[in-house]
């Protein structure tokens, strides 16, 4: 009993520490972080286009990464949509002429560069009405001079690097340098600082050219143009950010003057996202971009989350002033102790909501912090093979550490599955941050895990309503409100189309459609088939039924868009104004539902006929029997990883996948499951993050990633791997409160009075009504 006591102890005092204070700790370093960044921006600037002109660092070889922003690599056609009716000019050199060539062919890649190399070369693309000219002034002189003129109303080849030269450059920089601020105020006007030269491999003609006169050059320009700047708005941008790129690839050039390639089209890009990010917006380019402005039903949830904040305040001051007040006290005569008699359900069940709402409001906050506010830093994605591998190698060593003995030893029994869920989300959130969707065998396998959680969709809900047979309204409500209730005010948070939140949609409908198939007339259920074996071909009826439903559905995809773009629906399912993506994500996993549902119907009959033994540390099945299954199993497991590793296109692949990746997920589960001694344990490391994947993966869109997860969030700037550990911890954190909260709100929300919760379904009714009438408003004033 004392051991019991002891052990029991222990864990209630690990379960506070572990989860409270790492919540306080968590909540303590979002504040430090958010206070940290807000001086920073104050004091140094939190101009990201001054960034993205002049400081970044290379990502492996050919990525390059601003400091502190993201930038988006743009198509021919987004580049033709940005610069419209746009005249621009590049003046200078010819190092400058190869910039000039990169950017024309981001709007027309089939221009080749020909031409006067020491001339003028005019481009234009008269679909879009877009001029660009390269103007050949190879020094800064009269004749340059007289050309920005008549816009308004360099070389130290030429004079073999002579100190008159640079004084000469000087003075034309200085009578030139009104003349761009006057220019600025009413174009963009970007003086681009020369590039470093690889000395040892110029020409004898180039000898002169050093990097020490080339910088004197550069801080001469700088100094004059950042001194005649009197106007912020008239300012002339500096683009030194070239130089950088320069001198991490000048190496490879081929002639030690001008730059390979790939460099001069990272300064195209550049140049690009400094013009383009503002009029496009993409989701990720985050340099150069404004905050957006609150929308009104963002400005509504500000106010509700600001209510319920006070509201809560004022309940919990009035709770402690009455508590005072009602203090027990001692009886002067008898010396006994008098109890306060206080019962008040209503107000503290409405405290217990206000008080979700509060926490709730504040997480929110954060949210809008890390991915709308321009506070936080974001990053882009760069894939290496070690930054996936590695972590999973950790988080499988962790897994393996934590390993217990389960309650039951049923096949996917709560705890079994609870670790099969918190090991794919692991995975696939590495997957995510380490951007390994490019590399094509990680993306097959993360497919067969996406898989694998519709196919326990499936198998959980289907053996739910078979054996319990309850298809009561409470039951649908208390599955919706749980997978949804995240995603709805999101939604409303974060200004995303509910179809963004792709999983959540896909579930949803599949639990519907688990619910229908089985509720419908006539409904067969476990009990009731017992009595009578023909229910069974009555329920496999049932299932092939659906079945051929979705095979039609699958190859009709005009109909399903149909169905899917009737009002409101199109407001669920749309997705950049059309519902493409949601048949894309639909047909993906089509079957393994299905699949999910028909092995529990298979396993619950095995079972019932005691065909299989699920006794501690027994096989299955019989010993023969299991050994080849096993066999067949692991076999089958392998030969779809090597197909996957070969596939050669993603479009290839994923024809293939819904028919086919419920070999590799019956493979794992039988694995997991035939040995005995296998299924007699579990990881409780990872059975704890499976309790809290739905969160896990709708949070990490935000506040783990960046930029609706196209980017990588940066607290911790300059530190990756810690940056990483960080964002992780409190990203965890806000995860496992979300879950609560949402499991407090569920019991408020979805009672079980059949009378109450019709009152609430008819209150979230007209809240679904305000919502999209907000978003018709919404939607008229941004068009």
């Amino acid at each position: 009993m004392a051991a019991l006591a002891y052990t029991g102890g222990k864990r209630e005092i690990n379960y506070y520490f572990s989860v409270r204070s790492a919540k306080a700790l968590a909540l303590g370093a979002v504040l430090l972080l958010a206070a940290c960044h807000a001086a920073s921006r104050r004091y140094r600037g939190g101009d990201t286009c001054e960034y993205l002109l002049s400081s970044g660092r290379f990502l492996g070889e050919k990525v390059w990464q601003p400091h502190s922003c993201m930038m988006h690599k743009y198509k021919n056609s987004e580049a033709k949509n940005c610069l419209i009716d746009k005249h621009i000019a590049f003046i200078g050199d010819s190092r400058i002429r190869q910039l000039f060539y990169s950017f024309i062919k981001l709007i027309n890649p089939q221009v080749k560069e020909e031409g006067n190399k020491h001339g003028n070369i005019p481009f234009e693309d008269k679909s879009a009405s877009i001029k660009v000219d390269f103007l050949w002034y190879p020094e800064v002189n009269g004749s340059m001079r007289q050309r920005i003129k008549s816009w308004t109303e360099w070389s130290i080849k030429i004079h073999n690097g002579s100190n008159e030269a640079l004084t000469q450059y000087k003075i034309n920089i200085t009578s030139i340098a009104p003349l761009l601020e006057k220019l600025a105020k009413s174009s963009d006007v970007y003086w681009v600082l020369q590039d470093p030269v690889y000395e040892d491999m110029l020409s004898e003609s180039r000898k002169m050219i050093t990097n020490e006169k080339i910088d004197a050059y550069n801080e001469a320009a700088v100094r004059i143009l950042n001194s005649s700047s009197r106007n912020s708005k008239a300012k002339v941008k500096v683009f030194s950010v070239s130089k950088l790129i320069a001198q991490e690839t000048i190496m490879k050039s081929a002639d030690g003057l001008h730059l390979p390639e790939s460099s001069r089209d990272t300064n195209a890009m550049i140049l690009m996202n400094v013009y383009c990010n503002k009029i496009m917006k993409p989701i990720d380019g985050s340099c150069c971009q404004p905050q957006p402005p609150l929308t009104l039903i963002q400005k509504l949830a500000f106010c509700f989350f600001t209510l319920s904040i006070i509201g809560y305040l004022i309940i919990n001051l009035i709770h402690r002033n009455n508590y005072r007040k009602n203090k027990s006290c001692t009886d002067l005569e008898s010396g006994e102790e008098k109890k306060p008699a206080i019962s008040t359900p209503n107000v503290s069940t409405l405290e217990m909501l206000l008080h979700s709402f509060c926490k709730l409001g504040l997480i929110m906050t954060y949210f809008y912090l890390c991915d709308r506010a321009n506070l936080f830093m974001k990053e882009n994605k760069f894939y290496t093979h070690s930054s996936f591998f590695i972590p999973i190698v950790y988080i499988l060593v962790l897994g393996v550490f934590y390993t217990e003995n389960t309650k039951e030893t049923k096949v996917l029994n709560r705890e079994q599955t609870d670790e099969w869920k918190g090991w794919m989300q692991l995975v696939i959130l590495i997957y995510h941050i380490s951007g390994a969707s490019t590399f094509l065998p990680v993306y097959m396998h993360i497919r067969v895990l996406v898989a694998a959680y519709l196919f326990q969709t499936g198998y959980g809900h289907f053996s739910y309503f078979w054996i319990k047979g309850d298809f009561g309204v409470y039951r649908v409500c208390q599955v919706l409100f749980r997978l949804n209730f995240l995603v709805v005010v999101l939604c409303i948070v974060m200004d995303r189309p509910y179809q963004f939140y792709y999983f959540v949609p896909l579930v949803t409908v599949w639990f519907m459609i688990i619910y229908a198939t089985l509720a419908i007339w006539p409904q067969i259920v476990q009990k009731k088939a017992n009595g009578n074996c023909l229910w069974h071909f009555g329920l496999l009826l049932k299932l092939i039924c659906l079945l051929t439903c979705i095979y039609l559905l699958s190859y009709s995809q005009g109909a399903f868009e149909k169905i899917f773009s009737f009002w409101p629906l199109s407001k669920c399912f749309e997705l950049n104004g059309n519902v493409y993506e949601w048949w894309f994500r639909w047909k993906l996993d089509r079957y393994v539902v299905f699949y999910g549902m028909l092995f529990a119907f298979i396993y619950l009959a095995l079972q019932k006929h005691q065909m299989i033994s699920e006794g501690k540390g027994d096989p299955l099945f019989s010993n023969r029997v299991s050994n080849v299954l096993l066999f067949i199993s692991i076999v089958s497991f392998l030969t779809y990883s090597i197909w996957a590793s070969s596939c050669k296109n993603k479009t290839e692949c994923n024809e293939l996948h819904p028919s086919v990746s419920v070999v590799q997920i019956l493979a794992f589960i039988l694995i997991r499951n035939i040995p005995g001694y296998v299924r007699s344990v579990y990881s409780s490391f990872f059975a704890w993050f499976g309790k809290i994947s739905l969160e896990l993966f709708i949070c990490q869109y935000h506040i783990w990633l960046a930029a609706d997860t196209k980017g990588i969030l940066v607290l911790i700037p300059g530190y990756p791997m810690f940056n990483v550990l960080v964002s992780t911890f409190i990203f965890v954190c806000v995860a496992h409160e979300i879950s609560q909260i949402t499991n407090d709100l569920a019991q408020i929300v979805v009672p079980k009075d059949n009378s109450t919760l019709l009152k609430r379904l008819l209150c979230i009714a007209g809240f679904f009504s305000g919502l999209l009438l907000f978003s018709a408003m919404q939607d008229q004033s941004r068009h």
